[in-house]
């Protein structure tokens, strides 16, 4: 064993400091061809061209996280959408946009590898917030990870956090308090602990550990969220100008409820009256165009519950459904906008990193009647039956009734999320493109390489991507507890314009998954579904299954998916 080139190859792989396991090193080996270890050493070869340390800033960058709730990969005016945001627009021109970066299919399994850098199950994270009895899905933070928040504070940075958390299943009032954000690192938060809400009346708000309701007057939940961001960065450098902050500003836009202002719903009247097939083949020559997308990839087919927009029944709903979240996500770029002009105000723009992502790709989810248990005696409470004012809340999708005010309770459903997907296929929960492709936008003025990156990443990145930029080191210990490694890799090299390491990523939520190489996508739909094969470089969009043609490929990437399951929580799971 000790003179094959296969042990020598893997010796020096963990030589230089790439950690990969035998047992992976030789299925990755197989399934991506003999220049796998070549590209490795290239890389790594790369990265040493250039080697940064904190002390080569004049000081530690501040840090602004900012998390969409729900938001397609193409619906924003930088990624080809036809939806005005030009604050983030601005971010995307001055910095870096990513068009390989992936999420981890839902909202709090996203959240959860974001905020630890680990994959969801090993958090306890990898389903919604419910226990099933196993160590990967509990529906709450374990005690064997760390978040952002708590590594930053070890090397001096001040933390807030505003918005939606979801990272447990225990509420406000009553519930445990163990794992909210200021339990959680943060020092100060408005947050709501929830999954989701009425925007003109949230439930299971905290202010820092405190348990608040809707304070009386006018209250737009987007909105808010922005305006304490914002009264964050002032107090902070009113108070502590010398010292870095780091906070994580989590909108809860655009998710449903469709809820908006109705200035900001007027505003996108007539926008899409063109309707979703032709919005889609607009939307696919503009990312041609914009270098996001190769034209190698087609678009895919409309998705075959969905009618031909000229066949399409109750057209002025569904294009108030449509106009009510494009008002959505134009809100929450506003207040973006304010936090921007905040930080320039206070004179810190231009050495703060800022990152902008969605949590999953577009959400699909027709809110019918069967959502009722959900809503009505479910324990997330994410639903009030009357608004603040005591009128009743209209439940559901009903072409009946026009969405987008606090007395609605609606979604804009599968056609459009078919068309916030575009150019791919699948939404929220699946791990096609359309499920786990997330637009990614990293702008630091004082340090960044303009541009669009198509290297692969993954919310798992963004934890070792801030500990390198803020000098911290991250911990095998904390408090007494042994925490586990990171999963992620550091995204800085790319920021600067190189090369990053990285051989595969995995994906599993409720029995859909996934693993993606350079070359591979190998997925499956539910436990059942059978194994697909893609080749991303020639078919992004996932159109020509190459399963039959290449079943070596298959019964590789399947054995490393299988062996990173189990080291992960992933298995045993809990769906039949």
């Amino acid at each position: 064993m000790l003179d094959t080139p296969f042990f020598w190859a893997h010796y020096t792989l963990q030589r230089i400091g790439i950690r990969v396991k035998r047992r992976d090193f030789l299925a990755l080996t197989v399934a991506s061809g003999s220049s796998f270890l070549h590209s490795s050493l290239s890389r790594e070869r790369e990265k040493t061209k250039y080697k940064w340390s904190p002390s080569s800033l004049d000081s530690k960058p501040n840090i602004v996280l900012i998390l969409a709730d729900d938001l397609g990969y193409s619906d924003i005016g930088c990624f080809g959408g036809e939806i005005e945001t030009p604050n983030i627009d601005r971010l995307a021109t001055n910095g870096l946009r990513f068009t390989h970066f992936y999420n981890a299919a839902r909202c709090c399994p996203s959240r959860a590898s974001l905020l630890t850098g680990l994959y969801p199950h090993q958090t306890g994270v990898g389903d919604m917030m419910r226990d099933h009895g196993l160590p990967g899905y509990h529906g709450d933070l374990n005690q064997s990870c760390l978040t952002i928040a708590e590594v930053l504070r070890t090397v001096g940075y001040r933390c807030y956090m505003a918005g939606k958390w979801h990272v447990t299943r225990f509420l406000p009032p009553k519930g445990a308090s163990h794992n909210w954000p200021i339990q959680r690192g943060f020092e100060r938060c408005y947050a709501m602990i929830t999954g989701a809400g009425s925007y003109f009346w949230p439930d299971t708000l905290v202010q820092d550990n405190i348990p608040i309701e809707v304070p009386a007057g006018s209250f737009y939940f987007t909105e808010v969220i922005a305006e304490k961001t914002v009264s964050f960065i002032r107090e902070h450098c009113k108070k502590m100008p010398d010292v870095p902050f780091f906070i994580y500003c989590s909108f809860t836009a655009p998710h449903w409820p469709l809820h908006a202002l109705k200035e900001d719903i007027e505003r996108f009247r007539g926008k899409f009256n063109r309707g979703w097939d032709l919005l889609r083949q607009e939307r696919y020559h503009r990312m041609i165009a914009m270098g996001l997308i190769d034209k190698r990839w087609e678009l895919t087919l409309r998705e075959a519950m969905v009618a031909p927009w000229n066949e399409a029944e109750h057209k002025d709903w569904q294009l108030r459904r449509i106009e009510v979240y494009a008002a959505q996500v134009y809100a929450m770029d506003r207040g973006i906008g304010q936090i921007l002009s905040e930080l320039k105000a206070q004179g810190v723009f231009d050495n703060t990193l800022i990152i902008f992502l969605s949590d999953n790709g577009a959400c699909h989810e027709e809110l019918t009647p069967n959502w009722g248990n959900y809503f009505f005696q479910g324990s997330e409470r994410v639903a009030r039956l009357k608004t603040r004012d005591g009128r009743p809340v209209q439940f559901f999708n009903n072409p009946e009734i026009m969405p987008g005010l606090e007395d609605t309770y609606q979604s804009y459903g599968l056609a459009w999320a078919n068309l916030s997907s575009t150019p791919y296929r699948g939404f929220k929960c699946n791990a096609y493109e359309g499920g786990v492709a997330t637009p990614l936008i990293i702008h630091w003025p004082s340090q960044i390489k303009r541009g669009i990156n198509h290297q692969l990443g993954h919310v798992i990145d963004i934890m070792p991507t801030l500990i390198e930029v803020s000098g911290a080191k991250y911990p095998t210990e904390f408090n007494g507890r042994k925490i586990l490694g990171l999963e992620g890799v550091s995204l800085f090299s790319a920021i600067r314009g190189q090369n990053i390491k990285r051989d595969a990523l995995f994906f599993e939520h409720e029995g859909n998954r996934a693993v993606i190489t350079p070359q591979w996508k190998l997925i499956a739909s539910g436990t059942k579904g059978s194994w697909e094969l893609y080749d991303r470089e020639a078919d992004r969009t996932e159109i020509r299954d190459l399963a039959v043609k290449y079943p070596v490929v298959v019964n590789d990437l399947a054995k490393i998916w299988e062996t990173w399951a189990q080291r992960t929580n992933v298995l045993p799971w809990p769906w039949k």
